[in-house]
């Protein structure tokens, strides 16, 4: 028998910020974060705990874990000085969940139009979810981590929870 089992739970506190730069800038700021911004788009790139997901051909959104919030930003003021750039703390925004099992594409597609037939492991772009707007990242071949502004966390889990009942989602 398959296993049709799928698990929602909320990831662990994150520091975000959403970078923003130019050649010169984005340079500084691989240096200043320790991860390569991705340059194609939909990509994520990985350095030890730290993450960067290409958001768009100028924009990135940057995950690192809780408590480096204030080192993170040292190291982009040291590094970037003068250099135009945008560097936003979002990280009381929004938050994360992570959706994993073997259903997991089958439950998105409940609510979300990408195919997921066709999207690799280090996939990540905006979308929705229903009628949220999300970020989401395939970390795995059936693991997902969806960033979500806090106002619709709780519609998101919702949406998620009864759209996988089929495959015994509780909240």
């Amino acid at each position: 028998m398959p296993d049709t089992s799928v698990a929602l739970t909320t990831s662990l506190p994150l520091t975000r910020f959403v970078f923003r730069g130019r050649p010169a800038a984005i340079a500084a700021a691989e240096k200043a974060f320790g991860v390569a911004l991705p340059d194609k788009a939909c990509t994520a790139a990985v350095a030890g705990e730290r993450s960067a997901l290409w958001l768009g051909p100028d924009e990135w959104l940057l995950l690192a874990p809780a408590g480096q919030r204030d080192s993170i930003d040292a190291s982009f003021g040291d590094t970037l000085g003068e250099l135009p750039h945008s560097l936003v703390d979002v990280g009381e925004r929004q938050i994360a969940f992570i959706l994993s099992g073997p259903q997991a594409t089958v439950l998105l597609n409940a609510a979300c139009p990408l195919d997921f037939d066709t999207i690799p492991v280090g996939f990540c772009s905006r979308t929705i979810l229903g009628k949220a707007e999300i970020v989401l990242w395939r970390t795995g071949v059936d693991v997902f981590h969806i960033e979500v502004w806090r106002s619709f966390a709780s519609y998101v889990s919702l949406l998620l929870t009864e759209a996988g009942r089929e495959f015994g989602l509780k909240a």
